[in-house]
Formats: C-alpha cells, sequence, structure tokens
C-alpha cells in the first residue's frame, strides 16, 4: 500500500471537479497506464491546440465568437497541463524526496 504523499493526481476530476487520486503499489498497473495514456493525449491536443490557435491570432479577420472559443478551449488545455505538471511533480518528489 502507498502512503499519501505517494498518491498519483490522475488526469481527470471526480463528481464536482474534485480531484481524483490513484493509491496503488504498481505503477504499471491497468490505472497508472490508462492514466499515463490520457495524459499523454491531453498534452498533445495541447501542443496541437497552441499551434492551431497561433495561426488563428495571426488572422486580423478572427470574429468575437471564434476568439472566445478558442480561449476556452485554451484555458481547458491549461487546466490539463497543469494537473499532469503538478501529478508528474508530486511523483518525482515521492520517489526522491530530496528533489525540489
Amino acid at each position: 500500500m502507498t502512503v499519501p504523499n505517494e498518491l498519483r493526481l490522475l488526469p481527470w476530476s471526480g463528481p464536482d471537479g474534485k480531484p481524483c487520486y490513484l493509491s496503488t503499489d504498481d505503477r504499471d498497473g491497468y490505472m497508472s497506464r490508462l492514466a499515463d495514456s490520457i495524459e499523454s493525449a491531453q498534452l498533445g491536443s495541447a501542443a496541437e491546440l497552441l499551434e492551431r490557435s497561433s495561426e488563428r491570432l495571426d488572422h486580423p479577420d478572427a470574429d468575437l465568437e471564434e476568439m472566445r472559443r478558442l480561449t476556452r478551449e485554451l484555458a481547458d488545455a491549461l487546466r490539463d497541463v497543469l494537473r499532469v505538471a503538478i501529478s508528474r511533480g508530486d511523483l518525482l518528489t515521492a520517489r526522491d524526496p530530496h528533489r525540489i
């Protein structure tokens, strides 16, 4: 069984947007692999969105509704990427507490 500081923040939210955590001794188990896969997809989507938004921002004819939609998508992607960064940082600290 893992100790509390070794809980993994999962890349999805639970009810009411609350964080979900995984407690396992098996870093190669099904849930760990699923979380890794979802994190990878989230990072890939964020990279594609960044490229698309950079291209769109270069066009002066973008309408307000399009920019609002793009801003919402960027905020969602940033939330996902931040959760991945926090989770991975926590994992590094749990594995090597002297690393900060």
